[in-house]
C-alpha cells in the first residue's frame, strides 16, 4: 500500500543515502516524457524538503531543457537489496549551474567530476512510499567509470564543444541553455 507524506523523514534519507542508482523523470508541455537513470555518487538530501543531483555532461540534456518550460520533476529510487522499497519525490526542480549565486553552496557536497555541467535542485512537495515487493533482487558490482573517462579525454574544451553540438537542444528541439 502507497503512502504519502509532506516531508522527507530521517528513514528516507537513510534509504537514499544507500542508493547506487536513482531515475529522474520530467515532460515539457506537448513534449516527450523524458525518464533517465543517474548514478555515482551525485544525489544528496539538503534538509527535508529539498533534494539536489549533480548532472554529468552526456548524450542528452533533456532535464535541462524541460525545467526551463515546467519546473516538475519526479525522482524515484529503488532497493534492489534485501530492503524493497519505492521512494519517489515530486516537486520543482530548478537547474544550478556555474555562475549561479548557490552553486558555490552546492560544489563542496558533491565529489568532483570531470563533465559536470549543473546541478538539479528538487523542491519536493510529496513522498511516496510503496512496497517495492516485485523487484529483482540485485547487487552493486560498481561504477563503471565510462562517462567520467570519457570527459577527462574531452577535456575542458572538448566538453565545451561537445555541449554546443550535443546538447543546446532536446529530442523534442527546445533549447536547454548549455552551448549558447
Amino acid at each position: 500500500m502507497a503512502k504519502f507524506f509532506d516531508t522527507l523523514l530521517p528513514e528516507h534519507t537513510v534509504f537514499i543515502a544507500r542508493q547506487k542508482v536513482f531515475f529522474v523523470a520530467t515532460q515539457a508541455p506537448g513534449g516527450r516524457i523524458n525518464l533517465s537513470p543517474k548514478g555515482l555518487d551525485s544525489l544528496r538530501v539538503l534538509d527535508d524538503h529539498t533534494v539536489a543531483y549533480l548532472d554529468l555532461t552526456g548524450s542528452g540534456a533533456e532535464t535541462a531543457a524541460h525545467l526551463r518550460v515546467d519546473p516538475r520533476l519526479t525522482l524515484m529510487l529503488c532497493g534492489f537489496g534485501v530492503e524493497a522499497l519505492i521512494l519517489r519525490l515530486y516537486g520543482k526542480g530548478e537547474s544550478v549551474r556555474p555562475g549561479d549565486a548557490r552553486w558555490a553552496q552546492l560544489v563542496p557536497l558533491f565529489p568532483e567530476y570531470p563533465g559536470t555541467r549543473q546541478f538539479v535542485v528538487l523542491h519536493v512537495e510529496s513522498v511516496q512510499t510503496s512496497c517495492g515487493a516485485g523487484l529483482p533482487l540485485m547487487g552493486y558490482a560498481g561504477e563503471r567509470g565510462t562517462l567520467t573517462e570519457w570527459a577527462k579525454k574531452k577535456g575542458e574544451d572538448g566538453i565545451a564543444e561537445y555541449r554546443r553540438a550535443r546538447n543546446a537542444r532536446s529530442i523534442d528541439g527546445l533549447p536547454t541553455g548549455f552551448g549558447e
